[in-house]
């Protein structure tokens, strides 16, 4: 299946990532169904909602985080204190159910990819993916980074919690050993992240460093009903936008906080859509439905006197009205020193036919005359 992702982002199109990370966990223990049947659901439910991939996170709470590692979220939503313990509620799935979560993706047509937290995985999603997402918590990892891209794939990195040395260093590093698309996404390791945080003219700064790479927006920030942050950052150009997904964003724990649900994801592509039609084309040319206005609205010379037949023309004996019928005030230098081809009476519309060599220049006029 060819990836959706960059054939999207190739053609300058917006991008909608589901992240739906470890929540079906959360939405399987709510519905009574298995941690399965909750993945699928929330695939199909993102597909539905016009979503374009989904994304999951893959990992063993072993490899990932030290038993004694503190956490960094928002506890009044989600209470547990170690990030082991959170890790480990959420890292049953293996190779084997996300080569049935990617075969049960593929048969609704919407893009699978997972990001790997370790090298094990990292091996066994290469054939489950098209492209490989690389997490913020990683910029740092330089081997792992390395490890990823020697893969050759597109890669998709999130630089979140960075500054420019750092974000400079890791591209370098993929760029050493890959050169795919790929996709730098600003992101803010806050969760959730305040609106006042949301620091979107990174985008656009990073659009400005990395002027050959694709810019996208790891969201964080809670939804709002006018998708304001979102559009921001589609109109400061990032073209690619990877959020959470949820079914229920009531849910207390893990990722549902901040996350988008179905009717917010189709809110959001509504809402980019809109965009695009104001946006329009950007090309500096008129519209065929502004013709009527270009004939009616725009001037013409007309006489500001009664001008004699073969008398020479002044710009005393000229002004400019509407509609644009005539000769244009932008060709008044060609009618200026020339000659009445007839009578033409005060308030008439100059037309080239009325000005004896019309559109002839001096030198022309001059030899014209000699001849005769």
């Amino acid at each position: 299946m060819e990836s959706v992702i960059i054939k999207r982002l190739s053609e300058g199109k917006f991008t909608l990532i589901a992240e739906i990370g470890v929540n079906y966990y959360d939405i399987a223990k709510k519905m009574g169904i298995s941690d399965m049947e909750a993945a699928k659901l929330m695939i199909k439910e993102a597909k539905a909602a016009g979503i374009h991939a989904v994304k999951f996170q893959t990992y063993k709470a072993e490899t990932l985080a030290a038993k004694d590692s503190p956490s960094y979220w928002d506890l009044s939503s989600e209470p547990t204190t170690s990030q082991y313990e959170l890790f480990k509620k959420f890292d049953s799935f293996g190779e084997a159910e996300y080569r049935e979560l990617k075969e049960y993706a593929d048969s609704l047509e919407i893009e699978f990819l997972s990001t790997a937290f370790d090298t094990e995985s990292a091996d066994y999603l290469y054939d489950l993916m098209n492209v490989y997402k690389i997490s913020s918590s990683d910029l740092s990892n330089i081997p792992f980074i390395e490890y990823q891209a020697k893969k050759e794939k597109p890669i998709l990195l999130s630089v979140g919690a960075s500054d420019l040395s750092e974000i400079e260093r890791a591209v370098d590093t993929i760029r050493s050993v890959n050169d795919r698309e790929l996709v730098l996404l600003h992101c803010v390791l806050e969760y959730p992240t305040p609106l006042e945080h949301a620091n979107l003219l990174k985008i656009r700064t990073l659009k400005q460093q990395f002027p050959d790479m694709y810019t996208g927006y790891s969201d964080h920030t809670k939804p709002t009903p006018d998708n304001d942050v979102i559009k921001t950052a589609y109109n400061l150009g990032a073209l690619l936008v990877e959020k959470h997904f949820t079914l229920d964003k009531t849910l207390t724990g893990n990722d549902h906080y901040h996350a988008m649900d179905p009717g917010d994801a189709k809110r959001i592509i509504a809402d980019i859509e809109k965009l695009d039609m104001l946006r329009g084309s950007g090309q500096l040319r008129s519209l065929e439905t502004e013709k009527s206005a270009r004939e009616h609205a725009r001037r013409s010379l007309v006489a500001a006197s009664d001008i004699a037949s073969g008398e020479e023309i002044t710009g005393q004996m000229l002004t400019y009205k509407r509609p644009a019928s005539g000769i244009s005030p932008s060709d008044i230098s060609m009618v200026i020193g020339k000659r009445a081809a007839c009578d033409i009476t005060k308030d008439t519309i100059l037309k080239p036919e009325m000005i004896r060599d019309f559109g002839l220049p001096e030198e022309a006029e001059d030899i014209k005359a000699d001849g005769e």
